[in-house]
């Protein structure tokens, strides 16, 4: 009897550790946890719709193309996305919730900004992409959050690290 408690052991212990070993594979992901998670190739995982052919509506946990760096195999937390104010209902990748002040208010608050790398992170790259350096925006945020909001709209996107800060300053008056 004692042999065979050894091999089963064995047996045992290789099923732990490959559970432990598994990688995330955006597309066996449920979707409930779908929106903001990494898989193990370091890409993005996010959910899609697709109209079945009975015109059903289902989501999809799918892989994007959009690859992380410095993080893979993670599934962000509950707490994250509470104090970041993301939906892990939400369908694919925008940029458009910068654009709502009470969101960015949240995204930039202590609560996110410092303890949530991977959706700072995604909305870095997002805000990037239209022009915005998300530190920039955060402090004007902080700051004037009215005049900010009104920036993005009428040009499109705030002023990057390029061309300098948020606050443009009036001329000097000309000497007498």
């Amino acid at each position: 009897m004692a042999s065979f408690k050894f091999p089963f052991f064995l047996f045992l212990s290789s099923l732990f550790l490959h559970a432990c070993l598994a990688e995330i594979i955006c597309e066996d992901l449920p979707k409930d946890v779908c929106s903001f998670s990494i898989a193990s190739s370091g890409k993005r995982c996010l959910l899609e719709t697709a109209v079945e052919k009975d015109g059903n509506v289902e989501y999809q946990c799918r892989t994007s193309e959009v690859v992380v760096e410095r993080m893979a195999e993670y599934i962000e937390t509950d707490e994250c996305v509470r104090a970041c104010g993301v939906d892990r209902n939400a369908v694919g990748i925008s940029s458009d919730s910068l654009l709502e002040p009470q969101f960015t208010a949240k995204l930039c608050a202590p609560a996110c900004y410092q303890k949530c790398p991977n959706i700072v992170d995604l909305y870095f790259n997002l805000a990037a992409g239209e022009g915005v350096f998300l530190p920039d925006l955060c402090d004007a945020q902080r700051t004037n959050p009215r005049r900010t909001m009104i920036e993005l709209l009428s040009s499109g996107a705030a002023p990057g690290p390029v061309s300098g800060s948020l606050v443009v300053e009036a001329p000097a008056s000309a000497p007498m």
